[in-house]
């Protein structure tokens, strides 16, 4: 009971002595950081319409900042714009416009250092190196931020939304084009990427490294370098996400290197190079995705192991499967496959007969590349038959043991 009285006493005190502090054009201040350095802990920073150049600006109270009527914070492309660290802090309507470059330090718009519980949300940032920069921080939340770069070379343009080494993050609702990695976690933990939507970024939409234990969900990665690479991670969730039109010598809707205990569940890949690239992977479940018009749906390199394919519509791609390897340490089962020719005598709506999902042909162009310029060739379809007919090239036992006759429900 003392404990209820003591809390009630300190909001009551904090709803109290807050206070609403305006700053623009004939306002209370004109310059955002002379706000800043006035204001106290649980106190509202306004910032009416206007544009401020006021070099980098350093949060470290627990404040919220809100933009009214989209007020321009500018970096004249010299400045970090916004320096954030301590606990409980808002960031909020603003517009950041030309952040600083550096070649030695990540330049960001909005920097978020040592951090616990900070929002930022109904943003817009342009023409920066680094548009949201976090490090060491947790229960971060970013939300609802349109963030368009300028892209130049991937050396000299840095990653929309960045974080390093931090936790329990939340990235929904963004918009993200033409940096370098659309959202980038590294050594990032227990968080959740949901409804964003990563397009025309120079290298991947999204990149993990060492991350652990996150989810993604209902994301769109379009016509980005790659579309998303989780390296050296664990315990990943990859669900409903969208993979289109990642296009290129070495792009892909998916890269999987050296992940294990992961699932990918409802994702669609469509008109990518490749759909899904497997290397070093393991443990991983692989359901109810859909692969249409993609160059290759899947390659599962030779390093992969004890992976589960199944109820995954294949329909309309250049090669179902490819492999570097012969030996096969993976399943395939209850796939639709559009190429399979087989017979469902019993009618139970699986074949009767295993579908040979790698054909000879995409063994060659994996060993030749050149000879992709035979695709669809009449020739090329008898030796498919052939090698079907009696397997001689390609992995006799990469086999769907029971294709389906028509379209998973997914």
């Amino acid at each position: 009971m003392r404990f209820l009285f003591f809390a009630f006493t300190i909001a009551l005190i904090t709803d109290t002595y807050a206070r609403v502090i305006p700053v623009g054009t004939g306002k209370t201040f004109s310059s955002v950081k002379k706000a800043v350095e006035q204001a106290k802990d649980f106190d509202t920073i306004k910032v009416y319409n206007g544009t401020y150049k006021e070099g980098t600006i350093a949060i470290t109270k627990q404040i919220t900042v809100i933009g009214q009527d989209n007020p321009v914070l500018d970096g004249e492309n010299k400045y970090e714009i916004l320096v954030v660290s301590g606990k409980n802090i808002t960031i909020k309507g603003l517009y950041f416009r030309s952040s600083g470059y550096s070649s030695m330090n990540d330049f960001a718009s909005l920097k978020v250092v040592d951090c616990l519980n900070v929002t930022i949300e109904n943003n817009s940032i342009f023409n920066a190196y680094f548009a949201i920069h976090i490090s060491n921080s947790t229960g971060v939340t970013i939300r609802n931020n349109k963030i368009t770069g300028s892209p130049k070379s991937e050396q000299l343009t840095g990653n929309g939304i960045h974080l390093w080494k931090s936790g329990n993050a939340l990235i929904e609702n963004n918009t993200v084009y033409g940096h370098r990695d659309g959202i980038y976690f590294e050594f990032v933990t227990s968080s959740l990427i949901r409804n964003n939507w990563c397009e025309k970024n120079i290298r991947y939409g999204l990149h993990f490294m060492f991350s652990n234990d996150d989810s993604y969900h209902n994301n769109t990665f379009r016509d980005n370098g790659a579309g998303v690479a989780v390296m050296y991670s664990k315990r990943v969730v990859m669900e409903k996400n969208h993979f289109e039109k990642n296009w290129g010598p070495s792009a892909y809707g998916v890269l999987l290197k050296d992940i294990t205990d992961s699932r990918m569940i409802g994702n669609k890949f469509t008109k990518n190079t490749t759909g899904i690239h497997m290397e070093g992977s393991s443990r991983m479940d692989i359901e109810k995705n859909t692969f249409s018009a993609n160059g290759w749906a899947i390659k599962v390199q030779a390093s992969c192991d004890d992976n589960y394919f199944h109820h995954n519509n294949f329909t309309g791609n250049s090669f179902d499967v490819g492999t570097n390897g012969t030996m096969v340490l993976n399943k395939f089962e209850n796939n639709y496959w559009d190429k399979y020719d087989g017979y469902d005598i019993d009618k139970d709506g699986t074949g009767d007969v295993p579908y040979h999902p790698v054909s000879m042909y995409s063994v060659i162009t994996e060993q030749n590349p050149n000879a992709l310029i035979l695709l669809r060739s009449f020739t090329v379809q008898l030796l498919d038959k052939a090698e079907k007919a009696i397997p001689s090239l390609t992995p006799e036992n990469l086999i769907d043991t029971k294709p389906k006759m028509k379209p998973n429900k997914l």
